[in-house]
């Protein structure tokens, strides 16, 4: 079972979840993701390790108040300095960030005190061809995923193009070049990459291990773009280890928080 509420600050109201008491595992989405489409993973989660799990949907995704169009290109790096303020909102302290993709970019950028370790699920720290021809197949696709998307989003084409545009802009390529973000980035972190991304490949994992100064582990597993979903399994045994070796066990409260 899970908690949904509402968070409000400045002139925004947003989308929010809670598995579990004290949440201590924030999930930050996907480009196109939400609250929903997490789906059973925060459950699953929760379950598996024993801690609270918090999710919210970011400005312009799933219920949460509208964003305006076009994205500013440096969204990524926006949100992560925005994050803060949404820990203070939801009243949480020492924390594990579980981001997936473009959430796993924002994980890895976000500075707090209160974050003890990342787990990013196929994160982007620069821009693959990989990515763009992908992206640029969905949007040709749109007419067919909009129905899918208007499930989960109060306005499903802002959410599209917010995420869709920005990354097909020519300046993105410059903006997403996170060299001197992951040389900076604390520790420890856990990055799980999907063998068969169609948005990124492990490249993105070994530019972070060759430049974070604090411990990277890598999973890899057999998935798509999202293993968590895909490979949940192997994700959460990943996620379990990773935990189980930063801080001692996976109980109701980790003890090194």
């Amino acid at each position: 079972m899970h908690v949904r509420h509402v968070l409000t600050f400045d002139d925004a109201t947003l989308e929010a979840a809670t598995w579990g008491d004290n949440p201590t595992l924030v999930l930050l989405h996907e480009g196109l993701g939400s609250v929903s489409l997490w789906r059973d993973f925060p459950a699953r989660l929760a379950a598996r390790t024993g801690l609270g799990v918090f999710a919210w949907s970011r400005r312009g995704y799933g219920q949460s108040s509208p964003a305006s169009l076009p994205a500013p290109l440096d969204y990524m790096q926006r949100e992560a300095v925005l994050l803060p303020r949404v820990l203070d909102a939801a009243g949480i302290g020492r924390c594990v960030l579980v981001g997936h993709s473009d959430g796993g970019t924002i994980a890895a950028l976000a500075r707090d005190e209160r974050i003890a370790a990342r787990i990013l699920i196929a994160p982007h720290f620069f821009v693959e061809e990989v990515s763009v021809t992908s992206i640029r197949a969905i949007g040709e696709g749109y007419g067919e995923l909009r129905p899918r998307l208007a499930r989960h989003h109060r306005d499903p084409d802002t959410a599209f193009h917010f995420w869709h545009d920005a990354w097909l802009d020519p300046g993105f390529l410059k903006t997403l070049y996170l060299d001197l973000e992951c040389r900076s980035m604390p520790g420890p972190a856990l990055v799980v990459q999907g063998r068969r991304d169609q948005y990124g490949t492990m490249a993105h994992a070994r530019f972070l291990a060759e430049r974070a100064p604090g411990p990277i582990e890598v999973a890899d597993v057999d998935g798509a773009h999202a293993p968590h979903l895909e490979a949940p399994e192997a994700t959460m045994a990943a996620i379990e280890r990773f935990l189980e070796m930063h801080y001692i066990s996976c109980t109701p409260k980790i003890s090194a928080l």
